[in-house]
């Protein structure tokens, strides 16, 4: 079946969830209904689905609604064939998206999703890279807050590092500066499965160890080491700073994109991330809570009746999530650095809501509509936003989505 052919631009897979229903309500508010954009809301309970629908508002009542199962192949297969990008939300990604990863890869249906799971990325990548090729479905992971910032951010600096200095960045650094918002429950949830994962896989273990654990077969070593876990002083940054828990999956992510675009950036290239906390003993003390601080939820997330105590009373569960009014009072500032011999680029990516629902919605959402509207120039198989989509989304995230990329 042609694209042209297909019922649908765009499924969003899981939208009786709190994310789902997100990215179903910035479509709407975007790019309406029965326009040039041809969307559709998906999931597994028609009733939920038509609530939903409801709760959008009147002029949500023409959005059509597609069942399917994560575990019926036969409805994915149904669901898939008609449309040309599923845009999905339904996690923890390594128990609910394999079969679906693979039913787009068979019949050249564009993916986008917002897992931030390495292990299941990786398994990805080495099941379905070689089929998606062969059927022109582009797999695109990681299109929330891990890892846009992060990927799309560097691509940026080092766009302005050979637009200002002739060659790319040696070296970028991204830094935290500020951020208000919370993790959506789906992505604790996907946290917790892959500790649990790592625990029980030898294999899954060396690839969420591996700095380089998501580059292609072959290309999976260079010059970076493990993430920062530790307080440092960063003269670079002028602030102390801790480890960012994102980084585990965002700086794979952004070396995966350096060597699927033949190592633009280098093959020496060095990347990595933190979190800023301050100058002066305020600013190391914030960052030993914070370190200690996530020592501590890596601890009790990896034993048994700690994790449950833990889930049960303080984490978001999945479907859980902010009022409108914390999403938009929410926000994140992120400082890119990077370096070149003697020179220093310094870029920012900001973004008006917060980071684990507010934002992430309309990363994703864009992300899709990138992979249904517009010309990219790569084939089919598993890439990262930076490597399938880069300028053009950045464009459009700039436009429509309340993100900025800016030298400073």
């Amino acid at each position: 079946m042609t694209e042209d052919a297909r019922q649908f631009d765009i499924v969003v897979w899981g939208a009786t969830g709190f994310t789902g229903r997100l990215v179903a309500e910035y479509l709407l508010g975007a790019y309406g209904v029965g326009g040039d954009l041809k969307w559709a809301m998906a999931g597994r309970n028609l009733q939920k689905l038509e609530e939903i629908r409801s709760g959008l508002g009147p002029e949500a009542g023409e959005i059509p609604l597609v069942t399917a199962d994560s575990h019926d192949r036969k409805s994915l297969d149904s669901m898939v064939a008609s449309t040309s990008v599923v845009c999905s939300t339904v996690g923890p990604f390594a128990k609910h998206g394999t079969e679906l990863v693979t039913a787009c890869a068979e019949a050249g249906t564009h993916y986008c999703d917002i897992t931030g799971e390495v292990q299941w990325v990786r398994r990805m990548i080495d099941t379905c890279e070689e089929t998606a090729r062969k059927s022109g479905a582009r797999l695109v992971h990681c299109c929330g807050f891990d890892s846009i910032p992060s990927d799309l951010g560097t691509l940026f600096t080092h766009h302005q590092m050979e637009r200002l200095h002739d060659g790319p960045c040696e070296e970028v650094k991204l830094r935290v500066r500020r951020m208000k918002g919370a993790f959506s429950g789906g992505t604790v949830a996907s946290l917790l499965n892959a500790l649990d994962e790592a625990r029980a896989d030898r294999d899954a273990r060396r690839t969420m160890g591996n700095p380089y654990g998501l580059n292609p077969k072959g290309e999976e070593s260079g010059p970076d080491g493990p993430d920062q876990k530790d307080v440092r002083w960063d003269a670079d940054a002028d602030s102390w700073t801790a480890p960012f828990v994102m980084a585990a999956i965002n700086t794979r992510v952004v070396r995966r994109s350096n060597a699927l675009m033949d190592y633009a950036y280098g093959r020496d290239a060095r990347y990595e991330e933190a979190v800023m906390t301050g100058r002066g003993a305020a600013g190391w003390a914030r960052a030993a809570s914070m370190t200690a601080g996530l020592g501590a939820f890596l601890v009790a997330a990896s034993v048994g009746p700690a994790k449950a105590l833990m889930n049960k009373l303080f984490l978001p569960q999945p479907g859980e999530g902010p009022s409108p009014e914390a999403r938009e009072a929410g926000y994140f500032d992120i400082r890119l650095i990077g370096k070149k011999g003697p020179h220093v680029v310094r870029t920012r990516v900001t973004a008006d809501r917060d980071p684990g629902y507010g934002a992430t919605c309309k990363m994703l959402g864009e992300s899709a509509v990138c992979l249904a509207k517009d010309s990219l120039d790569v084939p089919g198989g598993s890439w990262t936003p930076a490597s399938c989509m880069g300028e053009k989304l950045i464009t459009r995230l700039e436009e429509r989505a309340g993100m900025n990329f800016d030298l400073l």
